[in-house]
């Protein structure tokens, strides 16, 4: 692997001696991304104003030698059932090295796996297969297995109360709660940092998701307070892949739902949805219940455009508005408590309130701080809007509507901070997959740390492409995104210039911080 620059090794050490940070993106493709920015800008105002329709692709069950075996394979349980074995074995193996293993996080499976490998891997495979992680997720499966007491099949309904939820949390606010805890767990207390709290973490979400399974109908725990499945859910609306039906006459004909009530040995739909009415991934989690009981075998993956539903079919809601708002700006937050000054920041806001030990009162404010900055713009950017559109739309559904816009800006920052970790952090994980538990491992010296960098999974300039790129394709579908919902409100032929600026003023101010987050030096995590 060549060596990196002289310039950007000086990059390589912090502020703080002895931490070791990545270099951040060079001046050369920051100025690719402004120029293809005020290319999609330029592309947006000189675009007639036509809403576009729907376009569903075909379904992957009509391709030669694919489809045939996918047909088999979405219908029968064999090889779900195998990939849940194998999710729950590495997901017990996490545990197990958490609690029993190294405390050095560079050294240990638990942190390796879970914040280098699996988190960004997760958010990868979103693009490509929608919610199926949902399908294999180890705290589900352990937890169906633990109350239904059986690998597949339905389960007796006496294992479970079978309570409904409450109609104040039938939403996402308690997964939007459950995200925002989550991130002041594993930044403000350090959680990436310690295999032990990783391990407790994850057993806390599986008591959490096993309760939900005894106390209430369905799973519960999926729908409403999962932050990961919801995080998917909402990131898969993005997605060209899907979870639906063939033949959607097949569907329009069907009285008896297998899909929603299940039948003697398939589950019902755990998210209480119908497959024929089905417009959105939101909430789907590609268990494989409705392909496996539909009688007609009329359930498979199928393509459509990048973006397709959040431009056209997605039913935008008030609560996944704030759970968009909320990824927009936790995805960002990330990437702020990595830089070199983030930590004096902390210190001198510590010494003003008086705050000390880990400094949690500060990180909370600064937190709540880069919170609330984003979602009083976002409020305004509507605002703006909703007054030059003559106030023709109640506010709050056009907030809703409009959010749709912010998703492919989180989806992109997700993408291009993790995978920057995963390149440059991601270098050691075989000899850690070798010695799981870091039985005799000593921490990282500083020279295998700056050898990581310059020695990463992918070529530094290959890293800073993918970055890039990512950057510009979440700016171009923001902007296509926002161009089609307001066309649905103010109707074609009543689009003007006016009522685009507000919005896209906001998405230019999100994709410009992000470019800067990309271009600072990042503090190595483990």
């Amino acid at each position: 692997m060549a060596a990196l620059p002289p310039d950007v090794l000086q990059q390589l050490v912090c502020q703080s001696p002895g931490m070791m940070a990545h270099p951040g993106l060079p001046a050369i493709w920051v100025a690719l991304v402004l120029g293809a920015m005020l290319a999609v800008v330029v592309w947006l105002f000189r675009q007639p104003r036509r809403a576009g329709q729907p376009a569903g692709g075909p379904s992957l069950a009509a391709w030669p030698i694919v489809g045939p075996w996918l047909r088999q394979a979405v219908r029968r349980p064999g090889l779900l059932v195998g990939l849940r074995l194998f999710t729950a074995a590495v997901f017990l193996l996490v545990i197990y090295a958490g609690l029993f293993g190294t405390p050095f996080p560079a050294r240990n499976v638990a942190t390796v796996l879970t914040w280098s490998l699996w988190w960004t891997g997760l958010i990868i495979s979103v693009y490509f297969v929608g919610s199926a992680w949902c399908a294999i997720c180890p705290w589900d499966a352990l937890a169906t297995w633990l109350v239904r007491r059986r690998l597949w099949g339905r389960g007796p309904a006496t294992v479970s109360l079978n309570l409904r939820v409450p109609r104040a949390i039938r939403n996402v606010w308690p997964a939007w709660w459950m995200f925002i805890a989550l991130t002041w767990l594993e930044l403000g207390l350090g959680i990436t940092a310690s295999p032990y709290l990783t391990a407790i973490l994850a057993l806390v979400i599986l008591v959490l998701a096993t309760l939900s399974l005894a106390v209430f109908e369905r799973k519960a725990f999926c729908r409403y307070f999962c932050s990961v499945g919801r995080t998917l859910g909402v990131y898969s609306q993005l997605a060209p892949i899907a979870l639906r039906p063939i033949d959607p006459a097949i569907c329009a004909r069907c009285r008896t739902l297998e899909c929603y009530h299940g039948t003697d040995t398939v589950e019902p739909c755990p998210t209480h949805l119908v497959m024929g009415r089905l417009r959105e991934n939101t909430y789907c989690t590609s268990c494989g219940a409705c392909s496996q009981s539909c009688p007609e075998q009329n359930v498979a993956w199928s393509t459509r455009p990048t973006g397709e539903e959040a431009m056209h079919t997605a039913r935008p809601s008030w609560d996944g508005a704030w759970f968009i708002l909320g990824l927009v700006a936790l995805t960002s937050f990330h990437g702020l408590t990595m830089l070199p000054f983030w930590e004096p920041w902390m210190r001198s806001l510590g010494r003003l309130i008086g705050d000390s030990g880990q400094l949690l009162g500060s990180f909370t404010i600064g937190m709540a701080g880069s919170l609330a900055v984003p979602a009083a713009l976002f409020a305004l950017a509507v605002w703006a809007t909703w007054r030059s559109l003559g106030r023709a739309w109640p506010y709050r559904r056009l907030f809703a509507q409009l959010a749709l816009a912010g998703l492919p800006l989180a989806f992109a920052y997700h993408l291009a901070h993790n995978v920057n970790h995963l390149v440059r952090e991601g270098q050691g994980a075989g000899s850690v997959l070798r010695n799981p538990l870091g039985i005799g491992a000593q921490p990282l010296s500083e020279a295998e740390m700056q050898l990581r960098h310059l020695q990463p999974l992918l070529h530094q300039e290959v890293l800073f492409a993918l970055q890039a790129g990512l950057l510009i394709f979440g700016f171009w579908l923001a902007v296509r995104i926002l161009r089609q919902r307001l066309l649905r409100i103010a109707g074609e032929g009543n689009l003007h210039t006016r009522h685009l600026i507000p919005m896209l003023l906001f998405i230019v101010a999100v994709t410009l911080f992000n470019l800067w987050l990309l271009m600072q030096p990042m503090i190595m995590r483990m």
